[in-house]
């Protein structure tokens, strides 16, 4: 019997409506990517959560960056964070008003260009897979803004808001492979580790209906080729080692306590925090918030879907992004209007 077949026979003898949550954006992509919404039985839902680093990135970090870079401080950043925008403008505009925005493939490349460039910040960002990396380069020397942040708490806060109604978890494979299972099973539901083929998520699919059938809420692993069971514990000590849990602030969540990871006082003089703090001080008082219709930190939580909010397709699109969820490939709006908009 196909997966299909299993997931439509399942789904039929739980009758219930149910509602998953994936939580990585590339799970996303590979969702709309294959049409696998279009697959499912009438009564299950597949809906994108927080998974997508750019967008959870908070406005106010947006903002200090932006307001570094237009300060005369060279900024490095990954290319899917350039065209967010800002309270004060996007760093792509920033550039084309003569700011000095380096774009990165890799963060080797900032640690090159630091001794070219004095004073140099590396915007950093992403979940636990990325940190490790930031982590090796704030050791080498490079100074960086951390908006790194931790996954298991923003799953916790979705758990606690009443409006947010999740049956089962699609836990993301690459933050997965850093963290492994134990973090995860804190949380009384279903959830199921999966890989980024489309089979990968059918299969995470008939798991979590399995558990439903079952009555029992476990933590499983459909991604063994890359995943195990303790993580990366290397990578762990690493990050360990480089920063430290702090309160971070998520588009959409607001500040979630313990969710952040901020740089040691050890490596401080890595920590453009504190290296520019009279700066940065001042980038924040001047910061005036503007009024936006975009329903990013909806879409983020699953409470609505990027075509519910009045902009998309309209006013928002890749090319002229509005918010964060359609800035970067993994987000929620940028996939939904590459695939399904029609």
């Amino acid at each position: 019997m196909s997966l299909i077949s299993e997931i439509n026979e399942k789904a039929k003898k739980i009758g219930r409506p149910l509602r998953f949550m994936e939580l990585c954006g590339t799970h996303s992509q590979t969702i709309a990517e294959h049409g696998i919404k279009s697959l499912m039985p009438k009564n299950i839902k597949l809906v994108s959560g927080p998974g997508c680093p750019v967008c959870v990135t908070d406005q106010s970090d947006i903002d200090i960056v932006v307001g570094l870079a237009l300060e005369g401080i060279p900024i490095a950043i990954y290319g899917d964070t350039i065209n967010v925008p800002g309270n004060l403008m996007s760093l792509e505009e920033a550039g084309r008003n003569g700011a000095d925005v380096q774009v990165m493939y890799d963060i080797t490349e900032a640690v090159e260009m630091r001794k070219q460039k004095p004073g140099l910040v590396f915007f950093g960002l992403g979940f636990e897979t990325t940190a490790g990396m930031t982590a090796w380069a704030v050791k080498e020397g490079l100074i960086v803004y951390s908006a790194h942040k931790i996954f298991p708490p923003a799953m916790a806060a979705l758990l606690a808001n009443k409006d947010i109604k999740v049956d089962g978890f699609i836990d993301p494979g690459h933050v997965s492979s850093i963290i492994g299972m134990e973090p995860y099973k804190q949380f009384r539901l279903p959830q199921v580790i999966a890989g980024f083929e489309g089979e990968d998520v059918l299969l995470a699919i008939n798991m979590l209906l399995d558990q439903i059938l079952s009555g029992e809420a476990r933590v499983e692993n459909a991604y063994t080729r890359l995943v195990k069971k303790a993580g990366n514990p290397k990578a762990r000590k690493l990050i360990e080692e480089v920063f430290e849990i702090a309160d971070a602030k998520w588009r959409g969540l607001g500040e979630i306590r313990g969710s952040g990871l901020k740089i040691r006082k050890k490596y401080q003089k890595q920590d453009a925090e504190f290296v520019y703090r009279d700066l940065i001080k001042k980038i924040r008082q001047e910061i005036k918030p503007k009024p936006s219709a975009c329903k990013c930190g909806l879409v983020l939580q699953g409470l609505i879907e990027s075509k519910d909010c009045p902009l998309f397709g309209k006013v928002c699109t890749p090319d002229k992004p509005q918010g964060a969820c359609m800035v970067s490939v993994e987000g929620s709006c940028n996939v939904e209007y590459r695939y399904n908009r029609k």
